[in-house]
Order: C-alpha cells, then sequence, then structure tokens
C-alpha cells in the first residue's frame, strides 16, 4: 500500500493548476546565470551543469521506479506544495536548484585538474565536499518535513549511502564532463547520459511508472 505522503505527492503530479508566478523569475535567473557563463565563453561550465542535471535525472527515474516495484514509497520523496510537481521527488525548485549547483561546483575549482589540496586531488576533494555538503541540506530538508524518507536504509542514520549514490555520482559526472580535452568528448559524454535517460524515461512511461 503506497504511503501516506505517496499519495499526497501523486494528487499534484504534473498538474498545471500547481503552477506559480515565482516560477518565471526563477526560470530568468537561471537562464541569465547560464547565459552569462555562454557569453564569457564558458561552454565547459554549462556542459558540466548539464551533466550534473543529467545524473540527477537518472537517479530521479529509478527513484519513481522504486515506488512503483515496492507499492509503498519512493527512497526519497518531496513533501508540501510545489509550483510543479514532476516525479515523485523531484520538483521544479529542485530543478533550478541543481541547475545552479552544477555552475557553481565547476566555479570554485582549480584551473589545474591535478592540482593537489592536502595530498587530494582537488577534483576528487571537491566531489567529496561538495557531496557532504549537500547530504547535511537534505538532513535539513528532512527535519523540516520538506524531504521525506520512509525506508529506514536511507536516512539521517545512514547518511553515507545518500553521500555515495546521491550526490558523489552528480559531482563526479560534472568535472568529468567539464574537464575533458575536446568539444566532441565532452558532447559524446553528454549524449551517452542523456541517452540513458530517453531510452529509461521512455520504458518507464510506456509502462506508467513515471
Amino acid at each position: 500500500m503506497l504511503s501516506a505522503n505517496t499519495l499526497q505527492t501523486l494528487e499534484i503530479l504534473r498538474d498545471p493548476s500547481t503552477m506559480k508566478w515565482y516560477v518565471v523569475p526563477l526560470l530568468t535567473m537561471v537562464g541569465y546565470a547560464w547565459f552569462k557563463e555562454l557569453d564569457k565563453g564558458n561552454l565547459s561550465r554549462v556542459l558540466g551543469a548539464l551533466a550534473f542535471l543529467g545524473v540527477d535525472l537518472f537517479n530521479e527515474t529509478w527513484n519513481s521506479l522504486v515506488m512503483h516495484l515496492s507499492g509503498f514509497a519512493p527512497v526519497w520523496g518531496t513533501h508540501g506544495p510545489s509550483a510543479y510537481q514532476l516525479l515523485i521527488g523531484w520538483n521544479i525548485e529542485i530543478v533550478f536548484g541543481f541547475a545552479l549547483t552544477g555552475l557553481m561546483a565547476t566555479m570554485m575549482l582549480p584551473k589545474d585538474p591535478k592540482l593537489k589540496i592536502f595530498g587530494i586531488n582537488n577534483r576528487i576533494l571537491f566531489i567529496v565536499m561538495n557531496s557532504i555538503g549537500c547530504v547535511f541540506i537534505e538532513i535539513m530538508l528532512n527535519q523540516a518535513g520538506l524531504l521525506v524518507w520512509e525506508w529506514a536504509w536511507w536516512s539521517a542514520k545512514a547518511p553515507w549511502l545518500i553521500f555515495l549514490v546521491g550526490y558523489v555520482p552528480f559531482f563526479a559526472a560534472c568535472y568529468w564532463i567539464y574537464d575533458m580535452d575536446s568539444r566532441k568528448k565532452q558532447f559524446m559524454g553528454l549524449g551517452a547520459i542523456y541517452g540513458v535517460n530517453a531510452v529509461f524515461i521512455t520504458s518507464m512511461a510506456l509502462n506508467g511508472w513515471v
């Protein structure tokens, strides 16, 4: 039986009547940030942000699959009103936030991908630090009742799983695409990420699972 929170979220899933005006300024701010980087010639930064979002979309899709296969709840779900609920654990507010997170994640990087900080490769260090920071934010959102965890193995008591599955792949993909030495490789990498997503989401949609 689906949990109460899951049922509540499903009631507003992709319901256009929930749309709010603040979506417009948020979209404008994200667009401004992305196009400003493009205007400055920082295409790699934007491609890295797209990789971040692409891996997030993959996670959100299998999260929906868990809900349907278990008949109980997703691994994580959102709670409360949203301007638009795209998937069971993914709303428009999260999308806009992560669209900027991907950009910011590359802005803090040293130019030299091989530079070591405290004896650790800076890319690995920032993947770990950023992932830990995001886990703390998730825990705060959970305590505030905005992010719901209904499986014992995915909780504040087991933050390492949220760290390893929930965020390390996001930042790793972001930096992987960002650091590639050619546009061709970057676009091929993004194509692989979004190609997998397209197949996964299409198969889920055909079965009515998203």
